[in-house]
């Protein structure tokens, strides 16, 4: 299979037309991957841009493909959304990355009741940030032709009022029905709620609850915050018959 990078402005080329690595990307190609001239790569815009082709030059400061080939791609429908919950140590960051290679659309970092970690002022931001770029390169690990959003940090009233247009599922180990066994035939995104270390606050379960959330449980077990989410994909994906 060949390497897979992405570059932003890879939309803009057509078959017969050279692209540009440079930055972070090249650097990447020519020192980390070690791509050589002839060498077979594709490359992504995130945006459903496929594009293959060939290296003319490579250095680590600008690797020049020539494109033999180019997919666009459509979003995938319904959307997948990662609401996740702050967690201490890189439990939160574990769950995205594994979640992006799993094929999610949207990440959204929450702010949780029972959340240790706190995302405030410029921190929000830079954490923001952090999650993008785990995102990104799980997606170039993955071949994915769609890059993930990452969002804003979401209160649980921002969790809450995506309700109004979305199918929101609340991991839950109490509840009631199985993730196996609802129906999925429903072109609203599919948004999944996954609490921090300490589970989801009886309150924000009932706010949610109360906006149109539905509660839903994995199995009899207690997952870590960093596996729920990731688990939960791969019953949908499964239940939407992408895998």
């Amino acid at each position: 299979m060949a390497l897979h990078f992405h570059d932003e402005r890879a939309g803009a080329v057509s078959p017969g037309g050279e692209l540009e690595l440079t930055g972070a990307e090249a650097h990447h190609a020519a020192s980390v991957r070690r791509v050589r001239v002839g060498e077979e790569v594709t490359v992504t815009d995130g945006r459903g841009a496929w594009l293959a082709g060939m290296c003319e030059s490579v250095s680590p400061q600008r690797v020049v493909v020539r494109i033999a080939s180019r997919q666009d791609l459509p979003p995938q429908s319904p959307r997948l959304v990662l609401v996740q919950a702050l967690a201490k140590g890189d439990r939160d960051e574990l769950a995205v990355q594994a979640a992006t290679e799993l094929g999610i659309d949207e990440v959204v970092p929450w702010q949780a009741a029972r959340s240790v970690s706190r995302w405030q002022g410029p921190k929000a931001e830079k954490g923001r940030a952090r999650w993008a770029s785990i995102v990104r390169e799980a997606a170039k690990q993955a071949h994915r032709a769609w890059i993930a959003e990452v969002s804003p940090i979401a209160t649980t009233a921002q969790v809450a009022e995506r309700a109004a247009s979305a199918r929101v599922l609340v991991l839950d180990p109490t509840a009631q029905a199985a993730l196996t066994s609802i129906d999925v035939d429903d072109a609203r995104d599919l948004v999944l709620v996954v609490g921090p270390e300490g589970g989801i606050a009886p309150d924000e379960l009932e706010r949610l609850a109360a906006a149109g959330a539905e509660r839903v449980r994995l199995g009899d077990t207690i997952l870590r915050t960093s596996t729920a989410g990731p688990a939960a994909l791969a019953v949908l994906n499964a239940k939407l018959g992408r895998w």
